[in-house]
């Protein structure tokens, strides 16, 4: 009976060790640029900004210079999550290190729905890379397996970031292994098709009214003959639908099922018809009102939701692991 005591006892105590993680509250220096324009030629001009987020180290009780592969997250207009936070929590017990990206926070953000322009693309673009910079000179983080992973507004960051002419304005030596974006705005339609080698992956809701499936599928048709870009598109799914929540609409939020925007070689997204760049907050409302609506459906599905969490482990195992 005492033996027995002392393994279970020993076993409790070897598991809360093993299981234990180290967090890290991570500062650094971005900017705050409002187009993909003012980063490729105007970087060192835009006005700086402190940003930070949080890191944490999976099963971190022996410092055995051992290093992680690490995922960095990037939440959408609506802030961070549960099924967010659900994600990195897979990750860590994968053995990933996560980087919870706050470019909310940092400026006194909740929410950018309704408006998007309280904090841009472009920005949270700038902080991805960053973060990046700052954290592959973390003794625990191998800088050669860091992919990238974000929601909506940060799919879009995940995806664009892949974006070649906007990742050399900002950084030419480090690159993500790896781009995983949840419904992105795959209506912004780039001429310049230069993209990352590294593996890109969009997950997106056949029903998707806030940022829609097809354009998702005419970009990865557009860019797949040069890049490794896939798209799964969940089936009677909406936006958001890996959330373990029931389907609600908000009246208030962009409706993009119209719009195609094209994004030229100098990083100006622009106005249809006009091809006026939409380079500050008055003409990106002025260029929403010719194909914009309000209104817009979101959340769960519990097959897809599934499917998205299974894909997601997989996917983060293919391209930061073998």
């Amino acid at each position: 009976m005492n033996k027995l005591y002392l393994l279970v006892t020993f076993c409790l105590v070897y598991t809360s060790i093993y299981s234990q993680k180290t967090v890290e509250k991570i500062h650094f220096e971005s900017a705050n640029p409002y187009s993909f324009n003012d980063v490729i030629t105007d970087l060192n001009n835009q006005e700086k900004q402190s940003v930070f987020g949080e890191l944490v180290i999976p099963n971190d009780t022996i410092d055995d210079g051992r290093k992680y592969p690490l995922v960095i997250g990037v939440a959408g207009s609506l802030g961070w999550g549960e099924h967010h936070y659900k994600y990195l929590k897979m990750y860590q017990d994968m053995g990933i290190a996560t980087f919870e990206l706050n470019s909310f926070k940092s400026r006194g953000i909740t929410s950018t729905v309704g408006t998007q322009n309280e904090i841009t693309m472009a920005a949270m673009i700038l902080d991805a890379y960053r973060a990046f910079e700052a954290l592959a000179n973390h003794p625990k983080i191998d800088k050669d397996r860091v992919s990238i992973t974000g929601w909506s507004l940060g799919g879009g960051v995940t995806l664009f970031s892949a974006w070649l002419p906007l990742k050399e304005a900002i950084n030419k030596e480090l690159s993500f292994a790896s781009h995983l974006a949840y419904y992105p705005p795959c209506f912004i339609n780039p001429d310049n098709t230069n993209f990352s080698k590294a593996p890109i992956h969009i997950l997106i809701g056949e029903l998707d009214n806030w940022t829609p499936s097809a354009p998702c599928l005419d970009l990865v048709d557009k860019l797949k003959p040069n890049t490794n870009i896939n798209v799964t598109i969940y089936k009677d799914s909406y936006h958001s639908f890996d959330r373990d929540a029931p389907l609600i609409r908000n009246e208030n939020a962009y409706n993009f099922s119209e719009c195609v925007f094209r994004l030229d070689e100098k990083g100006n997204v622009l106005m249809n018809y006009f091809n006026i760049p939409m380079s500050n907050p008055f003409l990106q409302k002025l260029g929403f009102i010719m194909c914009v609506t309000r209104g817009v459906d979101f959340g769960g599905n519990t097959e897809a939701r599934l499917k998205s969490f299974e894909f997601s482990k997989d996917f983060m195992k293919r391209t930061l692991f073998n």
